[in-house]
């Protein structure tokens, strides 16, 4: 094999390309997870990482993939034979569908087209039309990578409330954690579901649990099996800054750093650099003639954007030929859109010259491939960014002034 000259350009929706200096933390030498300095460091990231759930409750950190961290929402909180709310927005909400339905919970799962999100208004009418109460909860991926489409959970939560039904809320936050905008107290979310290796910047290895106190209550009272996810070990054991079992310490060292690097910037600032990010690369699509999957624009994703190919064309084929041709690495379509889309991701440690050399490559790689389409998307999307960036300049001249 040759050897790709240049960095490999990580562009699916994660995980993220992780910044050296998270890097560095990771690499420092593992301490001992039952002593002080461990404590120290335990107690400093639970209190930090309620900042980034917008909570004053308790997050729960469990060395895992996110996908344990949906498992853990689900068992600690509902009994076998539960009826629980989903809907069809993508391959990520299928999978949360299948696993609630293989650990026994009765799953009402609304079919959906993967172009259109959560209709507050479908989830106000079924909730009514639940007289007895039988829901116990509604689970709702906040934004799927697989299709570009961010829900509207506060409007959702509205719906809920409309409807006056006192089924949990559960959200899955995994791709929009730290990237867009999350507010698990203000939206009462009962359970909010995290993972590290998309907007904080961390690798895979580190799944979260936001939980609400009605959340807490409905734990003590959940007769699914649990023990590895037991939320009441975990809690007990967090208070003194450590883990019922061996955590993922070095790990914990980079989420430290992580929280330092939103902070500095801001996660007001962090939200408008994906938004900004997110119009960018969907006008780049435009300008090229494709279609974005996503049509409602309330529902844009602003951390992926996923790209539907023109009739007769393979979307695997084209990332293959922006690998090989440009190291470049694609998200690929998955489920029932394989082979007919391809993501771009746009999240986590990413800048404006990171977004030009992606969109150059996907450019690049449409022509090489000879998909039809357009020249000048990116272009379009470097004009937007010179304007919105001499915009933010001038905005900040004037509070300076």
């Amino acid at each position: 094999m040759s050897y790709p000259s240049g960095r490999h350009f990580l562009q699916i929706p994660g995980p993220t390309n992780v910044p050296d200096r998270i890097l560095r933390a990771i690499a420092r030498p593992t301490i001992d997870h039952r002593g002080p300095e461990f404590a120290e460091l335990g107690l400093e990231l639970f209190e930090g990482i309620k900042e980034v759930f917008r909570t004053s409750g308790k997050v729960i950190i469990f060395p895992s993939s996110g996908t344990g961290a949906w498992e853990a929402a689900l068992v600690n909180t509902l009994s076998p034979g539960d009826k629980v709310l989903m809907f069809e927005t993508g391959q990520f909400a299928n999978l949360w569908h299948e696993m609630a339905g293989k650990l026994g919970l009765d799953v009402h799962f609304v079919p959906g087209d993967w172009r259109h999100g959560v209709d507050p208004d479908a989830l106000e009418s079924l909730l009514r039309e639940d007289r007895e109460g039988k829901i116990k909860a509604v689970g709702i991926v906040h934004n799927e990578t697989s299709t570009g489409i961010t829900n509207r959970i506060g409007e959702l939560r509205k719906a809920m409330d409309r409807a006056r039904h006192p089924a949990l809320l559960m959200v899955d936050s995994i791709s929009s954690l730290a990237s867009i905008p999350f507010l698990h107290d203000e939206w009462r979310v009962d359970v909010t579901v995290g993972g590290s290796q998309k907007g904080l910047m961390l690798p895979p290895g580190l799944g979260f649990n936001a939980i609400s106190e009605k959340a807490l209550a409905a734990s003590k009272s959940a007769r699914l099996a649990r023990s590895y996810w037991d939320w009441q070990a975990m809690l007990a054991n967090n208070k003194s800054g450590f883990f019922p079992y061996t955590p993922a310490t070095n790990l914990l060292y980079g989420l430290k750093e992580s929280l330092t690097m939103l902070r500095e910037e801001g996660l007001d600032n962090v939200f408008a650099r994906h938004a900004r990010h997110g119009e960018a690369t969907r006008r780049a699509v435009r300008a090229w003639g494709l279609e974005v999957v996503a049509l409602n624009p309330a529902e844009y994703s602003p951390s992926s954007t996923a790209v539907l190919m023109p009739q007769g064309y393979n979307a695997d084929e084209f990332r293959k030929v922006v690998l090989d041709q440009f190291n470049m690495a694609l998200g690929s379509g998955l489920n029932k859109v394989a082979g007919k889309v391809f993501r771009i991701g746009h999240l986590g440690d990413f800048n404006d010259l990171m977004l030009a050399g992606t969109l150059c490559g996907v450019e690049m790689g449409l022509a090489v491939a000879g998909v039809p389409h357009k020249t000048g998307g990116v272009a379009v999307a470097l004009d937007y960014l010179k304007e919105t960036a001499k915009e933010a300049r001038a905005d900040v001249a004037l509070q300076h002034a």
